[in-house]
Order: structure tokens, then C-alpha cells, then sequence
């Protein structure tokens, strides 16, 4: 039984990867707190471990007594018959092995055992977790399925969650796959080390990792924003001006961004260079390019971004994505404009705010008229039809035309 046991215990400690000291340890501890219930001080407790055989020996010394009563004792009768010399008080070698034991006994032993194994895997897993959080590892998946993809990644087994998986992305066992090191989840039995392929710090990994301006420092990333398997959006900012970011996040005939792309699936990714002035930096976000005017509010984080007509797709980008990043790159909220557009946002927000009195041909009896039927605003008249106007009392059909042209024209 003992052998058995060594042997399980060394193929265990060897699936978990831990060491034999460690084991050792543990057996050693779990026998002497069992077997010590039974035994005092006096006993000279001693369990002997030995993995090249198999073997576990418990030994200790047996006391003279009139009567034995336990396990750390030996009468005087059965000590005289190994020693006629033996008086009370003296004491014998003796030795057990665990076939000796009761099964009750073996199961404690046993149960102690693989608990203390399983709190060592917990810290060697979360001294491991420590030393890996915040990287890229590369796995191997063993299995998938509702809670995601186990991954085995040689010092513990991981999980990619559905939540930090990009979409349309697929695996099956035994495909490989990196990903990044976000947390520890204890669960029941164990822990476990989440993965992520959906974060920004991925992204950003895998920039340090094929671009060495940016491993050196040379060019610093200042944000990255995702929608994970369609868009992602880095602003770079070179330390030393002599270097195009821009450049060197794409490398030669586009290598380097091409390789990050391909472990994100295909991902488009935009390089945006990040400037100190906020006009710049929102053109910058939405394609340089693509954008003739910023306009910044007087107030709050909002832009208004004009660009011709012909590129006004490609700015809002596709479901809207490419203003959204843009947004949460730059920390304002944009609208997108072409030149008409804007203009004739411009005059809405001018006719809102204009009080009726200023339109061209109302006297003060006129407004008084048409503030009665509440039109207050110039945006209120042009917003009215010649009819609506005329079934004002006051009135007239003439009146009313040229309300509705100054309106038009404010």
C-alpha cells in the first residue's frame, strides 16, 4: 500500500508540477499529525519517506508499562519476552509501515495529503499568476465549451471566457493560441488563470513584442481604444521627433502591423498620431485625411468634424465604428458634417436662439401676434407652414409669405 501510494503521489506531484521535497513534506507531516494522536512526545515519533523505493516507515519507541493501554506503550510481560532486562519506565524500538494502519486511519492520512498538495498547487499557481499577470502566453486548448476554452499554458491550466474571446474567432483542441494574463478566479475546487484576446493591453503587447521603437521607448503608445474583431485604435507619440510613428508601427512594406493583425484575426487597426492640440488630434482619430474642419464647443468635450461628402461614410465608418473609437480615443463627442450639413446646423442653432422680434419685418404688434399663438423663436416661423401662419388672426397671406422668406434667409 505504501508503494502504491509513493508512486501515486510522485505521478501526481509531477502532473502539478511540484517538487518532491515539497511532497515529501507533506506525507512526513500528514502521517505524524495522524499518527501522533495516538503517541506522546515521549514516543520519539519519526516517519521515514523514501521515493526510489516506494516505501514509508513510521518509526518511534514503545514504553514499559504494567499494562498497555495504546499504541505508545508495551507491557512488561510482552517487552520481557524480547528483553528480560527491560524494567518500567524503559523503552523499545519499533517500527510500522502503513499496512499496519487502520483503514480509517489511512484515509485521514490520505485526505490530509492531497488537501495539502492542493494548497501548494493554489500558491505555486498564484506565485506563477504574479510572475505572468499582465503578459502574453501562448497555450495549447485541451477542451471547450460553455465556459469557454481551457487552455493549457505549462504552468497551469487557463480559461479564455466567451466575454474575452474576439468574435468569428474559432478553435478546436490542440490549436495554439496566445492570449493575455488579465486575473486569477478561484473556484470550487481550485484556480484558475483567466485569459483575454479582447483587451486593449493585448493590443499593446503585441505592439512592444513586433515593434522595437516601442519596446525601446523610442515611441510611446498613449491609448488604445477596441471593438474588438473589427476595429482597433492606437495613438502613438514619437519621443524622438525624427522618427515617423507612423512608419515604424507599419515596418517595412507593412510587415510589422501585418503580423499584429493576423494574431488578431484580421482586425483592422488604425495608427493614429497623437497630437497635443485637440483640432489635430480628433482629425488625427477620425483619418487625417477624410476630415477639412474641426470645430470645438466653447464649453464641454464636443467637436463638430466637417468632411467632404464623398468621405463621409468612411469617417462615420462602418455601424459607426470609426467615430465611435474616435471618441473614446480623443474624450469628446463628435459629430460628423459635411460643409452643407454644418451650415445648415449653424443656422437652426442661429434661428433657436433668436428671439422673433429680431426677424426682418416684425413690428412689435406682429411679434406680440405671434408670441399669443406661441411662436417665440425665428426657428418656430420657419418651422411653420404659409397656411399655418395665415389661420393666425392678424394675419394676412402676404404677411405671412414674408415671414416665412426672412425665416428662411436668417
Amino acid at each position: 500500500m505504501s508503494t502504491n501510494l509513493m508512486g501515486s503521489l510522485a505521478a501526481l506531484a509531477n502532473l502539478k508540477q511540484l517538487g518532491l521535497e515539497e511532497i515529501e513534506a507533506i506525507i512526513k507531516d500528514s502521517i505524524m499529525n495522524a499518527v501522533s494522536k495516538k503517541l506522546t512526545s515521549e514516543n520519539d515519533l519519526e516517519v521515514i519517506t523514501d521515493f526510489k523505493t516506494g516505501t514509508i516507515e513510521i518509526k518511534y519507541v514503545r514504553i514499559v508499562v504494567e499494562r498497555d493501554m495504546n499504541l505508545g506503550e508495551i507491557s512488561l510481560e510482552e517487552a520481557h519476552q524480547r528483553n528480560p532486562h527491560l524494567e518500567l519506565g524503559d523503552t523499545l524500538p519499533a517500527r510500522l509501515s502503513l499496512v499496519d494502519f487502520e483503514p480509517k486511519m489511512i484515509k485521514t492520512i490520505r485526505r490530509s495529503i492531497l488537501e495539502q498538495m492542493k494548497a501548494l498547487e493554489e500558491n505555486r499557481i498564484k506565485g506563477d499568476f504574479e510572475r505572468q499577470k499582465n503578459q502574453i502566453v501562448m497555450g495549447k486548448v485541451t477542451k471547450s465549451d460553455y465556459n469557454g476554452y481551457s487552455v493549457d499554458i505549462g504552468y497551469a491550466e487557463a480559461l479564455l471566457p466567451p466575454d474575452e474571446q474576439i468574435d468569428e474567432e474559432y478553435y478546436k483542441p490542440n490549436d495554439t493560441l496566445r492570449a493575455y494574463v488579465i486575473d486569477i478566479r478561484k473556484r470550487k475546487t481550485d484556480s484558475i488563470i483567466i485569459l483575454s484576446r479582447t483587451c486593449p493591453e493585448f493590443v499593446m503587447k503585441l505592439f512592444e513584442m513586433e515593434i522595437p521603437e516601442i519596446s525601446s521607448k523610442e515611441i510611446i503608445i498613449k491609448k488604445i481604444v477596441r471593438e474588438p474583431g473589427i476595429k482597433t485604435k492606437v495613438a502613438v507619440e514619437a519621443v524622438d521627433k525624427s522618427i515617423d510613428p507612423t512608419a515604424a508601427c507599419l515596418g517595412p512594406r507593412g510587415v510589422r502591423l501585418d503580423t499584429i493583425r493576423k494574431e488578431l484575426n484580421e482586425e483592422l487597426v488604425d495608427i493614429v498620431v497623437w497630437d497635443n492640440s485637440p483640432e489635430q488630434l480628433v482629425a488625427n482619430a477620425i483619418g487625417p485625411d477624410l476630415v477639412e474642419r474641426v470645430y470645438l464647443a466653447d464649453r464641454g468635450k464636443f467637436a463638430r468634424v466637417i468632411v467632404d461628402a464623398k468621405n463621409k461614410n468612411q469617417a462615420i465608418g462602418k455601424k459607426g465604428k470609426n467615430v465611435k473609437l474616435a471618441a473614446k480615443l480623443t474624450d469628446f463627442k463628435l459629430d460628423i458634417f459635411t460643409e452643407a450639413e454644418f451650415e445648415d446646423k449653424i443656422a437652426e442653432e442661429r434661428r433657436v436662439t433668436s428671439h422673433i422680434s429680431d426677424l426682418d419685418g416684425v413690428t412689435s404688434k406682429l411679434a406680440e401676434i405671434l408670441k399669443r399663438y406661441g411662436y417665440t423663436s425665428v426657428q418656430d416661423v420657419f418651422e411653420a407652414s404659409v397656411d399655418e401662419l395665415c389661420n393666425l388672426e392678424g394675419l394676412g397671406k402676404k404677411t405671412a409669405q414674408k415671414l416665412k422668406e426672412s425665416a428662411e434667409f436668417f
